[in-house]
């Protein structure tokens, strides 16, 4: 079991070394994450898993997409880029995302799984086993994905 400390230890000495070296930017991205990990955990009222630090951060990822959608939107790209800075960083205490050709592997793998256990291949109407089944085989490697593109991968597979 790793200590459920370990990462807000983590987080507290890259702040530091973010203060001493005057990167306002990571200091303040750096205290957002602290923020959300103690906010969840006095939420629950115990200290987190590292699953569930995994999922606050990857929460605040997702956050930061839609905002970066909004701000292109809006002609906003000076606060487009704030967010997508602050992606990075948060991206530095997560596992390593899957790029799309690995992604396309471990779906083909879990679907082909899938199939075995049903006795034939799966069609669109088996669209939230055939996720569940991916997203299985995803948190059993340790590995990190985007849901819309792992929702994307299986419906493709699904259709040819």
């Amino acid at each position: 079991m790793i200590d459920p400390g370990a990462l807000a230890a983590q987080i507290t000495k890259r702040t530091v070394e973010a203060m001493k070296a005057h990167n306002a930017e990571r200091t303040g991205t750096l205290r957002l994450i602290k923020a959300a990990l103690m906010n969840k955990a006095v939420e629950r009222n115990a200290s987190l898993t590292p699953a569930e630090e995994q999922q606050v951060l990857t929460t605040m990822i997702k956050q930061r997409r839609d905002s970066i959608e909004q701000f292109t939107k809006g002609n906003r790209p000076e606060l487009a880029a704030k967010e997508a800075t602050e992606i990075v960083v948060i991206e530095e205490f997560l596992p390593k995302a899957l790029d799309e050709a690995g992604l396309a592997t471990l779906v083909s793998e879990a679907l082909s799984a899938l199939e075995a256990a049903l006795g034939q291949k799966p069609t669109m109407k088996d669209m939230g086993a055939s996720m569940k089944a991916v997203q299985a085989k995803l948190q059993a490697t340790g590995l990190r994905a985007d849901g819309k593109l792992v929702s994307e991968l299986v419906k493709k597979h699904l259709a040819g």
